[in-house]
């Protein structure tokens, strides 16, 4: 797939922050690929990017229009149909990483039928993809796992990828979600992979390689999480990792769109995680924890994560605030350069 850049992020008319999640980790990771945001007048959030129309981005000189917005289900409402059918008529290709297929909206498809834009449908794998065999598989691998989706798990594996890279490792972040992607230019949507496929997915996505390398792989959603479990468990046995970074949000108050869920203990979670990692690898082992403070005050941060380092001893970081260099230490790296 050929994602051209630069970028005009278009935010939707999303309610909270999490939910342009897709826009704020292009602004975060490839920020001069973005020439700028588009967003509707009931729009919350809001990016430290230029405010554009359609017709302003294109004579900045965007190509795509990037829907940033993940919203439950996936959904492409009425309300976002005037902006796309107006980029697709000034010949902006649309990525889509959504679950619901823009080729199957009416207005949408005849435009494109019109015009010379591009559909780029991120989230429509492609294989076929073979049934895992749980085989071991040469070099190393790293998987992000979490308490809940929308922790961290991408920010955690590109900050960890970046870090080897700095460190001459060969390495590679296989991104999962339809933001990663975005970012390397390549992957897997695992959450729509057919059920039965998702482990061989993740087989192929990182295959064998040098004793010496290293696949940084992104998690998805988390095993407590009733609605995505699935995805995170056959993405988890597919991986078969050898280390495992833990994410997670220490205020949050319950999982993600379900109020009534609470989330687990991190001990908990830890614990059932590795368990079922050992199905595939008896080896694997904690590399750390990642830890999103961003709804905290730096002095209460540094608390939270000195006594959550003391009590799991393992390297407890925010990866945007500390750096992963004391996660990256845990790794085995010398012996295998």
């Amino acid at each position: 797939m050929n994602i051209t850049k630069p970028y005009l992020l278009f935010l939707g008319d999303a309610d909270d922050t999490l939910a342009v999640k897709t826009a704020t980790g292009l602004y975060q990771w490839c920020a001069p690929d973005c020439v700028g945001q588009l967003r509707l007048p009931s729009c919350v959030p809001i990016l430290d990017l230029p405010e554009l129309t359609l017709e302003q981005a294109r004579d900045h000189g965007a190509k795509t229009l990037v829907i940033g917005v993940v919203n439950r289900g996936g959904i492409i409402p009425d309300s976002w149909l005037e902006v796309l059918n107006q980029a697709v008529a000034l010949e902006l290709d649309i990525a889509s990483g959504l679950h619901t297929h823009l080729s199957n909206i009416p207005s949408l498809r005849d435009s494109f039928a019109r015009n010379n834009a591009q559909l780029l449908e991120i989230r429509h794998p492609q294989g076929p993809f073979p049934v895992a065999t749980g085989q071991r598989r040469s070099g190393q691998r790293l998987l992000t796992v979490g308490t809940d989706c929308s922790v961290g798990k991408m920010y955690a594996s590109l900050a960890l990828h970046r870090a080897l890279l700095k460190q001459g490792v060969a390495t590679d972040f296989r991104a999962t979600g339809q933001t990663g992607i975005l970012i390397a230019g390549g992957g897997v949507a695992i959450d729509a992979v057919v059920a039965d496929f998702i482990s061989g997915a993740a087989e192929t996505l990182s295959p064998s390689s040098a004793e010496g390398h290293w696949d940084i792989i992104e998690g998805q959603g988390s095993l407590f999480h009733p609605s995505y479990a699935g995805v995170s468990l056959g993405l988890l046995h597919g991986s078969q990792p050898d280390w495992l970074v833990l994410c997670h949000e220490p205020l949050r108050q319950h999982m993600r769109g379900l109020p009534k869920q609470s989330l687990p203990t991190i001990t908990t979670c830890m614990t059932m995680t590795l368990q079922a990692a050992q199905l595939v690898n008896p080896g694997v082992q904690w590399a750390g924890c990642a830890i999103n403070t961003q709804a905290m005050d730096p002095p209460q941060a540094k608390t939270y994560l000195g006594e959550l380092s003391d009590e799991l001893q393992l390297p407890c970081v925010d990866p945007l605030r500390d750096g992963v260099s004391s996660i990256i230490r845990r790794l085995p790296l010398a012996s295998i350069q």
